[in-house]
């Protein structure tokens, strides 16, 4: 089985909780994480239209719509059925007014230059072919276009570090799988995370994509980090 039917297949598997798990072992620092990467994206009062790809359950999807302005465009996409349905559910509930729809990252359905601003929240690091996906979201960017990822990072201090792997390959499996079922989900979690480029690897990626002026910042002692890159 190819590796984005087994990540559609895991997250289908572990949408109705994934919501609660994820707030509860990221102690809801995540919500914090996202705030301020919303900020990046909707940097000026004008109309945008964005596409949150790896969408999931539509946390950062719902967080860039309510701060977008009257008129926006805001879709979501992902390869979870599961996981959308959670994030629809969200969306009518919040009054947003945004679209989640199936998609694949590596083969974007949407013409060269279709969006001002291209985002991913904590999926980057599930893609089949990270190359391929980094150069299909520059390709849908117009001229000018950002393009900003948050993602999991492992801490450079090694004090924080050997904690953070404590908590992350140990605990966090063993809560997860309890409340889920799906222990063996909860170990593949973590495991991306510690498989992930490390920053420079993952700046040149975003530049041999086709990005420009990238940057990043480390939040909460490096576990998060967040790239931006101009087409």
């Amino acid at each position: 089985m190819a590796k984005k039917e087994k990540i559609k297949s895991l997250f289908d598997n572990i949408a109705q909780d994934y919501d609660k798990l994820n707030h509860i072992l990221s102690l809801n620092i995540d919500k914090g994480w996202r705030r301020k990467a919303v900020r990046e994206i909707i940097d000026r009062p004008e109309k945008f239209r964005v596409l949150d790809v790896a969408c999931g359950t539509g946390d950062f999807t719902i967080e860039i719509a309510k701060k977008a302005v009257e008129g926006s465009s805001i879709t979501g996409i992902d390869l979870s059925e599961g996981m959308m349905a959670v994030g629809r559910e969200k969306i009518a509930a919040a009054g947003m007014d945004a679209v989640l729809e199936y998609g694949d990252c590596e083969t974007l359905k949407y013409a060269d230059g279709t969006f001002d601003r291209v985002s991913a929240g904590f999926g980057v690091r599930n893609f089949e072919h990270l190359d391929i996906g980094l150069k299909e979201m520059c390709r849908v960017l117009k001229s000018g276009g950002k393009l900003v990822v948050l993602e999991l990072s492992v801490p450079s201090d090694p004090f924080i570090r050997w904690c953070y792997k404590l908590y992350f390959l140990n605990i966090l499996p063993a809560i997860g799988g309890f409340v889920s079922g799906n222990k063996g989900a909860y170990r593949y979690l973590p495991a991306s995370v510690l498989n992930f480029p490390a920053p420079d690897k993952f700046i040149k990626m975003m530049y041999d994509a086709g990005f420009r002026e990238v940057r990043h910042k480390a939040f909460t002692f490096g576990i998060c980090r967040m790239y931006v890159g101009i087409k």
